[in-house]
């Protein structure tokens, strides 16, 4: 079997923060990503997660594939971001019958994020607790979807949006014979 280099992204995102004159601490406050981890990240000595190469390529203005192919030419900056189909993140449930599309970007997590959501039928979409105070807003593109949170279950049409806590378990279903659509929004207080 052929040996196949794995790309170092410590150096190239090296080259791509000093090109645009950030400090560690300047690319740590826009990414996330702590000033450690970026240090450790450019001397080789991390392997970072996806969501960590994301939140970085993302702070640089870079596309991903980019950064692989070693390229220097940062995106011009324009007041309106374009994040493609195959940039799109997605989440799938572990029985793979719930999907979610990240439409939110990342550096949102955790205050307000928005999804769209797909269900195969009988899936249900099954969420713990978030953060207290937390809140979605579900619309319903297609009929079928079952809502339930704290002890509460109401089914939905096309074109309703249910509102409801998340900081309780809650989940989202598909009762119909169909796929399901819908856009989902959680808010963090």
């Amino acid at each position: 079997m052929e040996n196949i280099n794995t790309p170092q992204l410590g150096p190239l995102l090296q080259r791509q923060r000093k090109s645009r004159n950030l400090t560690l601490a300047q690319l740590s406050a826009v990414s996330g990503v702590s000033k450690s981890m970026l240090s450790q990240i450019e001397r080789g000595q991390a392997n970072p997660t996806f969501a960590v190469v994301w939140n970085l390529t993302r702070a640089l203005k870079i596309d991903f594939a980019d950064l692989l192919e070693g390229g220097t030419a940062p995106v011009e900056p324009s007041p309106i971001e374009i994040q493609s189909t195959a940039h799109t993140p997605e989440i799938r449930s572990d029985d793979g019958r719930c999907r979610l599309r990240i439409l939110s970007p990342a550096r949102m997590a955790g205050s307000t994020e928005w999804y769209e959501v797909e269900i195969q039928p009988g899936g249900i979409l099954d969420s713990a607790p978030h953060a207290p105070g937390a809140f979605e807003h579900f619309t319903a593109l297609t009929s079928g979807f079952e809502i339930a949170s704290g002890g509460t279950t109401k089914d939905m049409k096309s074109g309703e949006t249910a509102r409801y806590p998340a900081d309780v378990p809650h989940h989202i279903a598909n009762k119909s014979a169909k796929i399901a659509r819908g856009m989902l929004m959680l808010v963090y207080r």
